[in-house]
This record gives structure tokens, sequence and C-alpha cells, in this order.
């Protein structure tokens, strides 16, 4: 399996090659309650999915002036989330298999030292830490650890409190984050489809829970594919990172970054962008009209992994309060797009 290298420093492969950032310098709402789009099939859908390359001689990233970029680690299969520790060690999720599952770890950072903390996996993804504990989200299921941030190890078998065993195919990156307080921990779960409907109401939603796993609720729900959830910076304002549908051609659905509405419905299946009714499913006017309408709609088909936002002042000071934002790239549109 090929191996793939984290790096560090602006617009780089951060995750893996085939990663881009996008940096949004502010964050706004729209103000609207829909967005001017094409009309569905305007283009034909298409499988135009990347391919893996080695790279030319003498090939470079290209950087900001002033910005550098050099490899942190690597020798990952599929690093795809990393969270920031208590002594400033990182600890990185490795979802080795992707959609068809694997043994996926969880490994320790910390300057020359690289060590795997956890190991058997299900395709890990979400990290955070909350008293004590090291939460850990696979596709199937959320469980905690207890971490001793001295040593940096976990001690003892991981104590499962949200099982997801039925959810084991479709969308599989689960995002876990934590309120201000630590009194509530909220988790995503992406749909089991593109459109279909009838889902299990946990699928395309937000979902908040006690720190145990208890007191289920649905915060928000219609976000077909929520990865990467963040407080903005002192706040109770909570953002996410959606990716949107496909097969409706090369540009629809935008995806789109927003502040999220506790209650808040955001289209999935039924409509999308505000109040465009999907076309391929029975017309439902009162489910469109109470759609929402997200704040930053991002070209469609470059799927957002996950994003931060920016509070230091090493960077330049129209940058200082917006958001990173981790593109995979497309695989549904005949130019590719969400690479660079």
């Amino acid at each position: 399996m090929k191996k793939t290298s984290l790096a560090t420093g602006f617009k780089a492969a951060a995750l893996a090659p085939r990663f881009a950032f996008l940096l949004i310098t502010s964050v706004f709402a729209l103000q609207v309650d829909t967005i001017p789009l094409p009309p569905p099939y305007q283009t034909p859908s298409v499988n135009n999915g990347p391919r893996v390359v080695s790279a030319p001689a003498g090939a470079a990233l290209h950087l900001p002036p002033g910005f550098q970029i050099e490899v942190f680690a690597e020798g990952f299969e599929a690093p795809r989330f990393m969270l920031l520790g208590p002594t400033n060690e990182i600890l990185l999720a490795d979802s080795a298999g992707g959609f068809f599952g694997g043994r996926g770890a969880v490994y320790v950072l910390s300057g020359k030292e690289r060590r795997k903390i956890i190991d058997g996996l299900d395709r890990p993804y979400g990290l955070a830490l909350w008293n004590g504990y090291l939460y850990v989200a696979e596709t199937t299921s959320l469980k905690r650890y207890k971490y001793d941030a001295k040593t940096m190890k976990v001690t003892g078998k991981g104590e499962e409190i949200v099982p997801m065993h039925q959810f084991g195919s479709g969308h599989w990156t689960r995002t876990v984050l934590f309120d201000r307080e630590g009194k509530k921990m909220y988790l995503t779960i992406g749909s089991g489809s593109n459109v279909d409907t009838g889902e299990d109401p946990r699928r395309a939603a937000i979902n908040r829970y006690n720190p145990d796993g208890s007191g289920h609720e649905i915060f928000a729900s219609g976000m077909r594919n929520v990865i990467g959830l963040r407080w903005y910076p002192g706040t109770d304002t909570l953002w996410a990172a959606v990716q949107e549908r496909d097969l409706l051609g090369d540009d629809l659905v935008p995806d789109y970054f927003t502040r999220v509405q506790q209650g808040g419905f955001y289209g999935w299946p039924y409509a999308y962008m505000g109040h465009h009714p999907q076309p391929r499913l029975p017309a439902k006017p009162e489910t469109v009209d109470r759609t929402l309408t997200p704040d930053v709609p991002f070209r469609s088909h470059s799927a957002p992994l996950g994003m931060a936002f920016y509070t230091a002042k090493q960077f330049p000071e129209t940058w200082r309060g917006g958001a990173f934002v981790a593109m995979h790239g497309s695989w549904n549109s005949s130019t590719p797009r969400g690479y660079t």
C-alpha cells in the first residue's frame, strides 16, 4: 500500500498528497434564502477520480512569500486527523482502509518520537481529549481511553460509549468535539447514501451526547456528510464543514462551511443550498421551505475534510480570525477541483 506523509506550511499537502488548503480570510453570512445555481444535469455526471503518479524531478509546492514547507512525519497509510495534546504532542489518527476498512491506529508525535498508542481500529478519524480521556471516533464505534499526558500513553482497553455498528457503510468519517464547559459531546455521522430517504436519523446529522454517551439528541440535521467541527474561538458558535451530494453535474451541489443552528435543518436529501429541491425525490415543499442556507459555499465536489480557525499573529493580519479548510478534491467533476 502506498505510504503518504504529513507536512507543515500553508497550502501544503498536509494530510496526504491529494489534499489542499483553502484560506477563508473572513467568516460571514450570506443573508439570503437561496443561492442562484445552474439547473440540475446541465452537465453530465462523470467519474473522474485522481490518479497517483510519481513526482516529476524538481517538482515543488509553491507558497506565498515568507512561508516555507518541510516534511514533518511520513510513512503512514491514511493520516486524516491531528489533535494537539496537553504537552504540545500531536495525536494522529491513521484511518487505514478508507471505505473498505482496515487496521487503523492512533499515533503520538513528540519531537523526534513517534509511537503507536492504539492499534486495530476501524477507520479512526475524530479525536478529542476530555477529563483525562482520549476519545477516538471509529466508523462503527466511539470509544474513550484513559490518557496519561505525562507519559503520552493510554492505559487499559477502550470503553465503548457510542456504538455505531450498523453504520459501517457509506460515509465513514466521524468527528467528535466537546463544548467549552465539557458538559456536552458532539458527534457527526455522515449519510449512508447520496440522496436515499429513510435512513436512521442519526445519519446526515450532528448528534449531541453527555460525555459518557448518554442523553442522545439530534443537534442539527440534513447535513449529508459533516467532516470537521470547530467552535469559533472565544464563543459558543459551532461551525461545520460539509460535503454535499453528487451526480447532478459539474456545478452541483456546492459543498459548504457554515454556522450550525441548534435544531436547524440543512436540506439533505430533499433540498440543497437553501430552497433548491432535489430532482430525484418526490416533492416535499414544506421540507424545502424550512431548509437553512449555509454561510460559505465552496465549489461543487471540492470535498472539505476539516478546518481550523486562525487566532495567532505570525501570519499576515488579513488572515487573523479566518479559517483554514482542508480539501480532499473531486471525483464527480469533468475538471478536477479542490486540489490547489
